[in-house]
């Protein structure tokens, strides 16, 4: 089996990195012999234009069994406690679109840029509909941006226009599509470092929610081997 880690950064996945330098021999940078198994760590960059770019050039090279797309985000709502793991199962672009005259957010789909039911969009959103036997997560819904929210008036559009979504971050919808696109199984995990809110760094728990997500992912790696 290949397996493929796609993470924006390389400090959201460096206890992973650690632990397999500890256990696994390398045969390049980033590039793992997990007995039979081959795992592929991708650094993608930050947002949507880099990780689609990345993704879509691995893809096209070689296609894994699996991709795992690792990273923290911000929780819109208190549901789950800071530095939980969520599993997204879906994502939508969060500010591809026109700001109309009144102030209010129009989506690129509701212009009619792009069909709200194109291949993979369904009503102008990403879904993954199968969880490959992680079923342990709790679900969540994602809004990918390139801006992330920062003050009390954004975050008021953003829920009355998204009143489903549960989390944001920067490249969510890139993995979905160039998954869904190439056909490759895959999997989205978050870690819930902030509540989106005012910018506050320090209510942030960026390093529990760091350690958390990596603890999530070698259990994840070994379900995999193990299987």
């Amino acid at each position: 089996m290949h397996i493929l880690i796609a993470s924006a950064t390389p400090f959201e996945v460096t206890p992973l990195l650690q632990w397999l330098d500890a256990h696994y021999a390398s045969k390049v940078t980033n590039s793992y012999s997990l007995g039979n198994h081959h795992l592929q760590i991708c650094i993608t960059g930050v947002g949507m234009p880099l990780t689609a770019l990345n993704l879509g050039h691995l893809f096209a090279l070689h296609r894994p069994d699996i991709a795992i797309q690792a990273g923290v985000a911000g929780a819109f709502h208190d549901k789950w406690p800071l530095a939980n793991v969520v599993e997204v199962v879906s994502e939508r672009l969060g500010d591809l679109g026109a700001t109309q005259a009144d102030g209010s957010f129009i989506t690129a789909h509701e212009m009619g840029l792009i069909e709200p039911n194109a291949p993979p969009f369904r009503d102008g959103v990403l879904y993954n509909d199968q969880s490959y036997g992680f079923s342990f997560l709790p679900k969540a819904h994602g809004l990918s941006v390139n801006n992330v929210t920062g003050t009390e008036s954004a975050l008021r559009q953003l829920r009355h226009k998204f009143p489903d979504v549960d989390v944001e971050n920067m490249e969510g919808a890139a993995f979905f599509l160039a998954c869904l696109i190439h056909q490759v199984p895959f999997i989205s995990i978050r870690s819930l470092s902030n509540r989106v809110e005012a910018r506050q760094r320090a209510n942030w728990k960026l390093a529990e929610a760091i350690n958390s997500l990596n603890e999530v992912l070698i259990q994840m790696i070994q379900v995999l081997i193990d299987a």
